[in-house]
């Protein structure tokens, strides 16, 4: 019995991992004590869906990097800041993911016990994952579980029919933590109640009830993540140390065990004949005169990218077929989004080996396209993506709105659903330099190169890249957020924390560029922090 309640009280959701690979016959052990649960009418409703495949890792984790941002939205400020400094996954640090489902195609009067308590089956598969738990910590094992998902999204990541709901997704690996007591109560998230708080004799009592549970509602592969995480780890310094750019620095190492020191700010531009409906307080042609001064080094874009140390690369992103207005016609050929999209991928692929990459853009109206793009990637309202745009006044807002409102409605009527598709959405209401940068981090992701966005424009760009290839997440870095409204959105889809929020206007990328900055410091400063194994070397230990 000693050793049965020690078991009990040492089994942790572990949450970091080392890489190793962990042999199949002990997946099979885990599995097997999973499937030795008891469930009502014996039904055995737990269906097992194991995955190592690296690109569905990837996908799990960018999901669950976004559903994390959403959470700690609704909570408190001083909660919201706690949750984000809290590790809740390892999915892509562990080798195996296990996704437990429960099939409940059968009605529930069909399963002995189910009928009075119809959702006993997927109590039945949480016992089943207690199990898992439970013999994975017998042989050495860590297990976590991650529920940061909206269920149908990972249901459709694995292809789960109708019926088949998902439990959540488990982490397993050999661990790299021994946690001496749970993480949210060791990181002072919340204390284990006393047994005398939860335990009720014979009836609930009318008063001196238990309290109601505390709520604060306010509203690469394993390997190369572990390496990147373990290189700070062996830093002298407290873990977290730089807060969000730990986690940043974290990133770039897994991407590049030997980090890029420097980089290269591409700056595209873009034409859009919806300015003539009076969206911009700016002529057209002072597109071409950023471009001008950017390729002559003096543009503020320029400017910041040079006083940090980085390239500069600029493109004029031209679509030669077709270009719409949006409102009476589509923005872009197909023809053309692919072309330009290629075009984005060869530059990727030739500065992708330089070092990181900083997405910059310019394009008279082009807050008016981006506002448009994320209400059809996004379903959102016009009213939430429509903000002021450069030196515009409150009429000019109104026609933008207008303009925004107008475009989706025609959209919409030609594509219906389908307009929430990257390829369509750009061919709607799109613009050339978004799809031209969507091909260069799709390229510039698969060369491991670090990709710094700036504002809506290049993260709009980042989404439609990732929609097409959803590993391309793990090489982002948001450096900002912007004043345009529907920013912040786009990056908590993207699931990423922005670096500054200096509530910039320029474009250019000047904020990808000041935030590549701070990472560029931040690699410098952890490689050249003492590590502990020098500590140890230059001390005497007797």
């Amino acid at each position: 019995m000693t050793a049965v309640h020690e078991v009990l009280a040492a089994r942790r959701d572990v949450r970091r991992f080392r890489p190793d690979e962990v042999p199949s016959e002990v997946v099979g052990q885990v599995l097997m004590a999973g499937h030795r649960a008891p469930s009502v009418g014996h039904s055995q409703p737990w269906r097992f869906v194991v995955v190592r495949d690296q690109r569905t890792r990837d996908q799990a984790a960018f999901m669950a990097d976004r559903e994390r941002l959403r959470q700690a939205e609704m909570l408190t400020e001083e909660r919201r800041s706690r949750l984000l400094d809290l590790q809740l996954e390892g999915i892509r640090e562990a080798p195996v993911g296990v996704v437990v489902a429960c099939d409940r195609r059968v009605p529930a009067e069909g399963v002995l016990g189910r009928a009075s308590f119809a959702d006993a089956d997927m109590w039945s598969c949480a016992c089943a994952i207690e199990n898992m738990w439970l013999a994975a910590r017998a042989v050495g094992l860590g297990l976590g579980w991650v529920t940061l998902f909206q269920p149908e999204e990972l249901a459709g990541l694995l292809g789960l029919p109708h019926g088949v709901e998902t439990l959540g997704w488990l982490c397993i690996g050999w661990p790299d933590e021994r946690p001496p007591s749970p993480g949210l109560e060791r990181h002072g998230w919340s204390e284990r109640a006393p047994l005398e708080d939860v335990v009720v004799e014979e009836r609930w009592p009318c008063t001196d009830e238990p309290a109601a549970p505390v709520s604060h509602l306010a509203g690469p592969g394993p390997a190369s993540v572990v390496a990147g995480r373990d290189e700070g780890d062996h830093r002298l310094t407290v873990p977290g140390s730089l807060g969000l750019l730990d986690l940043v620095v974290n990133r770039v190492l897994a991407l590049r065990p030997d980090p890029p020191t420097t980089g290269t700010l591409v700056v595209a531009a873009g034409d859009h004949p919806v300015t003539r409906h009076g969206v911009s307080a700016f002529s057209p042609s002072v597109t071409g005169d950023v471009l001008a001064a950017t390729r002559a080094g003096v543009s503020l874009g320029a400017v910041t990218a040079r006083e940090v140390g980085l390239a500069v690369e600029s493109v004029h992103a031209v679509a030669t077929r077709h270009t719409g207005d949006m409102v009476a016609d589509d923005a872009l050929d197909p023809a053309d989004i692919e072309l330009l999209f290629r075009s984005g991928e060869e530059l990727g692929r030739r500065i992708g080996a330089d070092g990181l990459v900083c997405l910059g853009e310019v394009g008279i109206g082009n807050t008016t396209v981006a506002a448009a793009l994320a209400c059809a990637l996004l379903g959102i309202d016009v009213d939430e993506a429509v903000g002021l745009g450069a030196a515009a006044d409150s009429a000019m807002v109104r026609r933008k709105r207008d303009v925004v409102a107008a475009a989706l409605k025609r959209a919409r009527s030609t594509y219906g659903k389908r307009l929430g598709e990257p390829e369509v959405a750009l061919a709607a209401v799109g613009g050339p330099e978004i799809a031209f940068l969507a091909g260069l981090t799709v390229a510039a992701a698969a060369a491991r190169a670090p990709v710094v966005l700036d504002g809506l424009v290049t993260s709009l760009a980042a989404l439609v890249a990732v929609r097409i290839e959803p590993a391309a997440q793990s090489a982002l870095v948001a450096g900002q957020r912007s004043r345009e409204l529907a920013h912040g959105r786009v990056l908590a889809e993207l699931g990423l924390e922005p670096l500054l929020q200096l509530r910039l206007r320029a474009g250019e990328g000047v904020g990808a560029c000041l935030a590549a900055q701070m990472v560029l410091t931040a690699v410098r400063s952890r490689q050249s922090t003492a590590s502990v194994e020098e500590l140890w070397a230059e001390t005497d230990l007797s």
